[in-house]
């Protein structure tokens, strides 16, 4: 609950000291959508890759290495579209509507191909900026209205293009940043964090 409440603090500008942008706007960033292949064509090597679901269970605001792979083959003849690092994979359908936004900023050293229910997101600001800011309740709220659903409820480039993003200096974009991972290590880190100190009890 505090991580929660730090993190909407943190990331809340008054409008008259901050810019405020909408994240489809050139100066901030530009949205890609991935394209299609199925959970079958997962490998445990080859071209690093995100499948839409494992951003519900497996990614958090940052990742640099992936828990699934796909043949060069499939990338090549598929034609895949990836991300690349310093992108923000934002993940675009899902059963719920909370969990549809949520984004990971992509840190590895290569790209990583993306699937159909997920945007890359190209930006000038700090990729895990970007990443807490759409896990808060301020950018959530923005996008409600644009989700579609149905048995499966999705957003498309021009909903999440909508959504108005503060834009603090870079430096402070940073300080935010450290500020945030040491709150994220805390509550999910099993080897630092209040999950290891649960475990030695």
């Amino acid at each position: 609950s505090q991580y929660t409440y730090y993190r909407e603090k943190l990331l809340t500008f008054d409008e008259n000291q901050v810019q405020h942008l909408p994240m489809g706007d050139e100066r901030v960033g530009e949205f890609q959508r991935g394209k299609r292949f199925v959970k079958t064509d997962l490998m445990t090597e080859g071209v690093p890759t995100i499948h839409y679901g494992e951003m519900y269970t497996h990614y958090g605001t940052w990742a640099d290495t992936t828990k699934s792979f796909l043949s060069e083959t499939l990338v090549k003849s598929k034609n895949l579209r990836t991300a690349q690092k310093g992108d923000v994979v934002i993940v675009a359908a899902g059963e719920t509507i909370e969990d549809i936004g949520k984004g990971t900023a992509w840190l590895g050293e290569e790209g990583v191909v993306i699937h159909d229910a997920c945007f890359s997101y190209k930006t000038t600001l700090n990729p895990k900026f970007v990443a807490y800011f759409t896990r808060t309740k301020q950018f959530h709220d923005q996008i409600k209205k644009h989700i579609s659903s149905g048995k499966i409820s999705a957003i498309n480039s021009k909903g999440l293009e909508k959504a108005i993003i503060p834009i603090p200096p870079l430096e402070e974009q940073e300080r935010i940043v450290s500020i945030l991972d040491k709150f994220d290590t805390l509550t999910t880190s099993i080897t630092e964090g209040l999950p290891k100190e649960i475990e030695l009890r």
